[in-house]
């Protein structure tokens, strides 16, 4: 947490005057309790970039609709009114308005794409083994999840792959290991 801390005190806002840092890896990994551990320490509002996704086989929609719709008005200084996927109804629904704020942290598989690199100032990537981070997932979606993990898993990896986001990333965080278990 030291580490991305410095590196979110050290770097500039490259979204307008939004530091916007995208917290990116495959399922289960730990991107959210990263993400909720750099809010609680740093007043930062959080998006969950599963909002914006259109369904179980939609990521790869996900990263240009993100710029679009939430990064570009920001950047610009404007309120974004990006559209919202609804989960349970499986339909997209009214979308909620995002103000610039100083800090923005983007949480979930494909916010470290190549489209929305330009727009962040910090790229971490989240990671744990397979069997960790299935059974973590498991136990936060349970049923819901069960039937899709290999649908989402598959994705995950075409679009990983496609983007080098691993690479790309100014931090990696491995959550499997007892010393990254404290995420505070």
């Amino acid at each position: 947490m030291e580490a991305l801390l410095e590196l979110v005190r050290t770097r500039q806002p490259a979204c307008g005057r939004v530091r916007v840092v995208a917290v990116d890896g495959p399922s289960g990994a730990g991107k959210s309790s990263l993400a909720d551990a750099l809010a609680d320490r740093t007043d930062a509002v959080v998006v969950r970039t599963d909002e914006f996704v259109p369904g179980w086989t939609g990521l790869a929609q996900m990263p240009p609709a993100l710029a679009d719709g939430l990064l570009a008005p920001l950047a610009r200084d404007e309120t974004a009114w990006p559209p919202r996927w609804s989960w349970v109804r499986d339909t997209w629904v009214r979308a909620l308005p995002v103000e610039p704020v100083p800090l923005l942290v983007l949480d979930g598989c494909g916010s470290g794409s190549r489209v929305l690199r330009p727009f962040l100032s910090v790229l971490v990537w989240v990671e744990a083994d397979v069997a960790t981070r299935q059974r973590r997932a498991l136990s936060r979606d349970g049923d819901t999840y069960a039937p899709w993990w290999d649908v989402w898993a598959a994705q995950e990896r075409r679009l990983f792959a496609a983007e080098g986001t691993r690479a790309a990333a100014d931090l990696v965080v491995r959550t499997d290991d007892p010393a990254a278990r404290s995420l505070s």
